[in-house]
């Protein structure tokens, strides 16, 4: 564990942050305590995961970042005492966003730069609109909040409607261009290790 970078760290409770070798964790990026995260997740320039505060029974809960996530700059995901948060597969979350939980988020969402949840559950292929701000509701499948929207509840999601095919579309288009955006800079990392690994290996040669 004395290894991990300086922006990788343990909280107070003594819980690590477990980081499958595949994800790409920027290095302005603080990733601090119970947080889990899968393979091929993207974490852009200063955002925050921070799971840290416990709750009565001395315990922090996780936040959990499954496989494929990209998480763009600038984003901050927290969570109250002993509440965990949730990201499912391929979800996409723009710059500035803020989720506070306990939250819940699907499979394949959505989430444009400034919205925010609080205690917030959304199920699969949620579109949240920029600036948006949802807080004690379940949003459910293929709904879309517009941006701006303040959802306060459930009543309030009763007057949302659908994600339209052309939205969808437009949902993966952001998911894989951020994909492949996570390779290139892995293959960026590649080629600079090797040079620096072949720069050492021509000192060391020179000074046997």
């Amino acid at each position: 564990m004395t290894s991990l970078p300086y922006n990788i760290r343990p909280n107070l409770a003594g819980d690590y942050p477990k980081i499958d070798p595949t994800a790409l964790i920027d290095p302005s990026a603080q990733i601090i305590g119970h947080v889990e995260i899968a393979r091929d997740v993207f974490v852009g320039p200063m955002t925050v995961i921070r799971a840290d505060q416990r709750g009565p029974d001395g315990k922090v809960a996780p936040i959990v970042i499954d496989e494929e996530v990209n998480i763009q700059d600038g984003v901050i995901i927290h969570t109250e005492e002993g509440t965990s948060v949730s990201i499912g597969p391929k979800t996409s979350i723009a710059h500035g966003v803020a989720i506070h939980g306990p939250c819940m988020i699907g499979r394949e969402c959505f989430l444009a730069m400034r919205s925010t949840l609080y205690k917030t559950t959304l199920e699969d292929h949620v579109w949240v609109g920029m600036g948006a701000i949802t807080k004690l509701v379940t949003i459910p499948s293929f709904t879309k909040i517009p941006a701006g929207s303040i959802i306060r509840g459930n009543p309030d999601a009763l007057s949302l409607r659908l994600v339209t095919d052309t939205e969808r579309e437009y949902m993966q288009m952001v998911w894989a261009a951020n994909s492949r955006l996570r390779m290139d800079y892995l293959e960026l990392r590649e080629k600079a290790e090797a040079i620096r690994q072949s720069a050492g290996e021509k000192t060391d040669s020179k000074n046997p």
